[in-house]
Formats: structure tokens, sequence, C-alpha cells
């Protein structure tokens, strides 16, 4: 009969130690893997590479753009409010952003040159929006514009946007989330206004 040589101190504490890593590793990637879908489901991160936001949102290209956050929780909740700065996509499927203006069930109307109405009255940007909206598009004309179920969206820079006045309302469905946060460069962070 063989003799079994009794297992040393050394090897068991090896395999206690490699036990006890690989279980924090397992509960590691199990709260890494949680949190990757918290983010996908809450948040998405864009990079601005478009002129059409500014002074809101700035960029040229993927190197100079705004790195945003959007955040998707609150539209859970509510709807979108006007002058809130949104994230949708496109028929083509390309992600925007864009200023609400007009809300599903209003009319718009750009009666005279950087004046906007809304179902017939009047409205007054915020002071903190210092943009001039242009007549252009479905606005040329004067004549009122319907959203229909969906929102009317401009851009700030409304000489380089390609919004709602020639494409129509966008449909609640393609609407994303809510511009909410600025985390690069580090001279433009802050809350998206």
């Amino acid at each position: 009969m063989a003799s079994v040589a009794p297992e040393s101190r050394t090897s068991r504490t090896v395999r206690s130690g490699l036990r006890t890593l690989l279980r924090c590793l397992k509960r590691g990637l199990a709260v890494f893997g949680a949190l990757v879908i918290v983010y996908w489901l809450t948040l998405e991160y864009s990079v601005v590479v478009s002129t059409s936001m500014q002074p809101t949102l700035q960029g040229l290209d993927v190197d100079s753009g705004d790195r945003v956050i959007t955040e998707k929780i609150s539209y859970w909740f509510r709807q979108p409010r006007r002058w809130e700065v949104i994230m949708f996509t496109t028929p083509s499927g390309e992600r925007r952003m864009k200023r609400v203006i007009g809300l599903p069930g209003e009319t718009v109307r750009m009666p005279e040159p950087g004046k906007l109405s809304i179902d017939g009255n009047r409205i007054e940007l915020p002071a903190t929006l210092n943009v001039r909206y242009l007549r252009f598009g479905n606005l040329m004309d004067g004549k009122p514009v319907p959203c229909g179920d969906g929102y009317y969206l401009l851009g700030d820079d409304l000489k380089d946007s390609d919004d709602s006045r020639f494409n129509g309302p966008t449909p609640a469905k393609d609407v994303k989330g809510r511009a909410w946060l600025i985390v690069g460069p580090r001279a433009r962070a802050g809350f998206v206004k």
C-alpha cells in the first residue's frame, strides 16, 4: 500500500488564497457588470462635432468637441420641457442635440425675424439663452407649423443648424435623453443650460 504524504501547510495556504482571490475577482466582475448595465440604461457619453449648438455646446470635430453626458432617467417620469437641450436620433440613425422649442400639440410660428410664438402667443427666450433665431425653412413664410405628436427643435447657431425648420418636428419616440453635463474640456465643464 502506497502512502500519501500529508499536504503541506504552504500548499493549503496557497489554495485558500487562490480561492479567496477568485471569489473577489468574481464579485468585482459582477459589480463592474452591474455598473455597465446601469450606465447603459441611464446615461450616454457623446462628443459634439458640429457648431450648430454654439455657444451652448461647442466643437468642430472629435478632438475639439465638448464631451457631454446625456441622462435618460428624467424622461422615464416626465416629457421634455421647452428650452431643454435633448439628444435624439435622426431617421438615418445619427445622434444629434438640439433645443426644444415646441411641444406636442402646439404650433410654432415666427411672425417676424427673431420672434417666436407658440399657439399664437409670443414667447420670450430665457435670459441665459443668448441666441437669435432666424427665419428659414418652414418658418420662412411666418405661417404656423404644427408639432403634431413631436417636438419642434432648433439649434442655437441657426446659420448652421439642420433642425425642425428643415426636417419637421422630431417624433417623441426618437428622443433619447436630456443633455445634462459637459465633462470636458475642463474649461467648459458644467451643466448644460
